[in-house]
């Protein structure tokens, strides 16, 4: 691609991907902006629930826009993740409360009594007023905007004007922010049809509260698939029966695809799944690392129908820890759209080959790689495993 703020306007101007009740949206200023404008046009209620929120450029930004909605009598509702966010400072916090801000910090990396690790809440969520949303996997941060030296990291999130699901989708954010559980009757509008055949919903993983309704989507999806599997993977180390399921789908003849990190925030992460390569190379699935910036994205188009966006990692940390959402989508113009655009982004990845491989590794480094991925495995089934042992020793109120 050119120079860096060639690649920043790519990120920036990309075709429209839409459908009446869901927009693709880009990290970069397509996010910052549209996140923005949703603060600035509600009128009665915004939840913001993230992971990651940084007091740096763009989170004051936004913060700001947020007191702003505060002070025209907006009820302003923000949940962040304690160890996601842990940088925020108590002026910054205090700030935002002081100004009217509704702030609550999801499981405190310290307690009183103990050291919460595995489950955490990771989703990406922004819903104005029950009639508009944001669902994805980008954070509030300067990493995910860039800037004219820095190029975004690459991720996505999908708007929604539906107002069914922007209606469930606040009504779980109150149910979170609140610890409340979630009735029957909310579980029926997560899911909306349009007229064309679209179906959209909304997707969860929380272990603990027995849903697993990304993991079952993603299994699901590729046992079933006939053509071809595109993955944009961050932090790629999926479970040996998923990868047994990606295995079995390139055998019988399926073109599988996997955009995979070139540069990482988390190097260990990185190596361990680079472990996976010979393996997966050897059923001929097509490797390619992105490396013009972090990558974070974690989406899926199956077959050019069925398409998935959002939070969700192909982990053991968000299949049994982490609080996680997607937006499932079955539409094969929304999914063609998007798969023409993971298309274009194969073309400026590195494609991982044997070849390649043998090139870049020897013993040392294959050495290296095992133990990364060894370390890893262990210390995600830890994470997730005090929290599961804390969820049934002290009963479900403790980690909501």
């Amino acid at each position: 691609m050119g120079s860096t703020k060639e690649q920043i306007n790519y990120y920036s101007s990309k075709e429209d991907i839409s459908l009446p009740d869901v927009l693709l949206v880009y990290s970069g200023e397509d996010y910052f902006l549209r996140l923005q404008k949703i603060i600035a046009n509600a009128q009665s209620e915004i939840h913001v629930q993230t992971y990651i929120f940084i007091n740096d450029t763009i989170g004051i930004k936004i913060a700001n826009a947020l007191k702003e909605a505060a002070s025209r009598n907006v009820t302003v509702y923000v949940l962040v993740d304690g160890f996601g966010s842990a940088s925020l400072t108590p002026q910054f916090i205090n700030d935002l409360i002081s100004h009217g801000i509704h702030f609550r910090v999801f499981s405190p990396f310290f307690s009183t009594n103990s050291l919460y690790l595995g489950r955490r809440l990771h989703h990406k969520i922004v819903v104005a007023d029950g009639n508009i949303a944001l669902i994805g996997g980008i954070n509030i941060s300067d990493n995910y905007r860039g800037s004219e030296k820095e190029t975004p990291w690459l991720d996505y999130a999908v708007q929604t004007g539906n107002v069914a699901l922007a209606e469930y989708l606040q009504q779980v954010c109150r149910n979170i922010y609140f610890k409340k559980k979630n009735s029957q009757r909310e579980k029926i509008k997560s899911t909306a049809h349009s007229s064309d055949g679209t179906v959209v919903s909304i997707l969860q993983n929380d272990w603990l509260k027995k849903k697993n309704e990304i993991s079952k989507a993603y299994a699901n999806s590729i046992r079933n698939a006939k053509q071809e599997i595109i993955i944009v993977g961050s932090y790629f180390l999926p479970s040996r029966k998923l990868t047994t399921i990606l295995k079995r789908a390139s055998n019988k003849g399926v073109t599988v695809k996997l955009i995979l990190s070139g540069i990482s925030d988390i190097p260990l992460m990185r190596r361990a799944t680079s472990y996976l390569y010979s393996s997966l190379l050897k059923h001929n699935i097509e490797l390619y690392e992105w490396n013009k910036s972090v990558l974070h994205g974690k989406v899926s188009v199956v077959d050019r129908a069925w398409t998935t966006v959002g939070s969700f990692n192909l982990n053991h940390l968000s299949s049994y820890g982490s609080i996680e959402m997607n937006v499932g989508i079955h539409s094969s113009g929304f999914s063609e759209m998007l798969a023409s655009h993971l298309t274009l982004i194969i073309t400026q990845c590195e494609k991982i080959t044997t070849a390649t491989l043998k090139i870049r590794r020897g013993i040392f480094t294959n050495s290296i790689n095992w133990l990364a991925y060894r370390v890893i495995r262990i210390a995600l089934i830890m994470v997730t495993y005090i929290p599961f042992k804390r969820f049934f020793l002290r009963g479900r109120k403790s980690v909501v």
